[in-house]
């Protein structure tokens, strides 16, 4: 009767023990992913500020770009109305 106390006893102490390391190993994981998750979204959104930055920089140059070709145009149509 008394080993069957002790082992049962034992039993309990090391479910115990387990359930202590489980949730210290599932506090672990969690932190490691809550910080692996905030660094994927700072490199997301400086991927996008650098998508955005460079995509305003290039409608800026074909605005410039346009802008030339319809003064050049313009030119035309003056030089060809004084004709």
């Amino acid at each position: 009767m008394r080993k069957t106390i002790l082992a049962v006893a034992f039993m309990a102490v090391a479910l115990v023990s387990c359930q202590e390391k489980t949730k210290e190993k599932i506090e672990d994981a969690h932190e490691a992913v809550g910080t692996e998750v905030e660094q994927k979204m700072d490199t997301v959104s400086q991927k996008v500020e650098t998508a955005i930055d460079s995509t305003q920089s290039k409608t800026g140059k074909l605005l410039e770009k346009g802008a030339k070709n319809l003064d050049k145009a313009a030119e035309k149509l003056k030089d060809a109305a004084k004709e």
